[in-house]
């Protein structure tokens, strides 16, 4: 079975969706025996010297050109959606026939390129919904223009409508598709991402990434991921600040983003000395990195339930560790935790409850000992290989239709 991706980010992106994606890729490839072909693009940053047709791991990489402005602006992010498209759109002339072509939201225009070489070619179209546009979109500080938020919407439905299949991340996605978008229900199959349960694995706090940044011995509050507009966290700060009195609580937020600037910033206005701010840690160093935490935060946007998914929950879920999501009760998050019983729900904005749920960990230990033993059997659920057979069945049923 021949397939091919379209979608802007992928090795060596450090984007999340990019990351899943080339997990995806690689493992089908591996473990499923298909042929797999990604239309990306350059990595933002900088093209590292990419070349624009190669093989990494079995998978056939296709780099689209395309301007990597300051995506933190919306003319930058314009330009390099478009000329991501228009590149994409042509790449996909040259891909040699595939049975299923995918198409996933970065950017969210890309699945008229993806449907364009599966009219072309006679082949299945799937459309994977990472993010749910416009909605996302609209609900992000600086990104608003009702022209552009009305054609995505016009554009999602269209996709929709064509789709042969639809994967949605989360019930509450799918929920979100259907009420909202129109999508058919019988079209719509819900796979999770995941993380990797074999190199997540739930690990000592004596380890070298805790003694590097002096955090052995402190209680840890982490957050790990992209800090960027969906995450809401100045929730986080609020929280550090309710709880400066307790000398030994320690606030880390490891990563980078859009976001991450301002929240330094504010972190020194308010000289809160418990707040520590790391660099993005490279995927080998995760399972380390993890360990150093007592609890967890995951926090979201209101409004944006069921339109994103937080994928560093599955990461915090492998490595054992519990966690407090300030996020609204319904939505996919919220849903995970109630099932395991692995961690606490908050309002989201809550600065309040936060704290008080921060603390409940803090003062019993064996309550997070019972709530991280607990996440673990929730990423074992969602383990990789589970969830790349997932989409490797839904694949092979898309393509034996077209067969039939």
């Amino acid at each position: 079975m021949r397939l091919c991706f379209f979608n802007r980010s992928y090795w060596p992106d450090l984007g999340a969706t990019g990351q899943l994606l080339t997990e995806l890729a690689e493992d089908l490839v591996a473990d499923h025996g298909c042929e797999v072909t990604v239309v990306s693009g350059y990595p933002l940053r900088s093209d590292n010297g990419l070349p624009r047709r190669e093989v990494r791991n079995g998978v056939e990489i296709v780099r689209a050109a395309g301007t990597t402005f300051d995506p933190q602006r919306f003319s930058g992010r314009a330009s390099n959606y478009l000329t991501y498209f228009f590149s994409a759109s042509l790449a996909g002339l040259g891909v040699r026939r595939p049975d299923v072509v995918v198409a996933l939201t970065d950017p969210p225009i890309i699945g008229l390129a993806a449907l364009l070489t599966a009219r072309r070619s006679g082949a299945r179209f799937v459309f994977l919904c990472q993010d749910v546009f416009p909605e996302v979109a609209t609900l992000l500080e600086g990104f608003q223009s009702p022209a552009v938020n009305s054609a995505l919407d016009r554009m999602n439905r269209f996709l929709l409508r064509r789709a042969d299949a639809v994967i949605a991340i989360g019930g509450t996605m799918k929920q979100r598709l259907v009420d909202g978008k129109g999508a058919e229900p019988q079209k719509i199959s819900v796979i999770h991402n995941w993380a990797d349960c074999a190199a997540i694995v739930p690990g000592s706090k004596d380890n070298p990434f805790a003694s590097a940044h002096g955090l052995r011995h402190a209680f840890v509050v982490m957050h790990a991921g992209n800090i960027g507009l969906s995450q809401h966290l100045d929730i986080l700060l609020e929280a550090a600040e309710r709880l400066r009195a307790y000398d030994d609580i320690r606030f880390v937020i490891v990563g980078d983003g859009s976001r991450r600037a301002a929240l330094e910033q504010l972190a020194r206005d308010r000289a809160l000395s418990n707040v520590v701010f790391l660099p993005y840690q490279p995927r080998e160093e995760m399972p380390r990195s993890y360990a150093s935490a007592d609890v967890f935060v995951v926090s979201l946007k209101p409004g944006l339930a069921g339109y994103i998914v937080p994928s560093k929950l599955y990461g915090i879920l492998a490595a054992g560790r519990p966690y407090v999501a300030a996020v609204e009760d319904a939505c996919e998050v919220a849903e995970i935790t109630r099932e395991y019983e692995c961690g606490f729900v908050v309002p989201p904005g809550d600065a309040a409850a936060l704290a008080s749920r921060i603390l409940d960990v803090y003062r019993d230990r064996s309550l997070g000992t019972r709530l991280g033993e607990r996440a673990r059997v929730a990423g074992l659920a969602y383990d990789r290989h589970r969830q790349v057979a997932a989409y490797a069945s839904l694949f092979h049923r898309v393509a034996a239709r077209e067969a039939g």
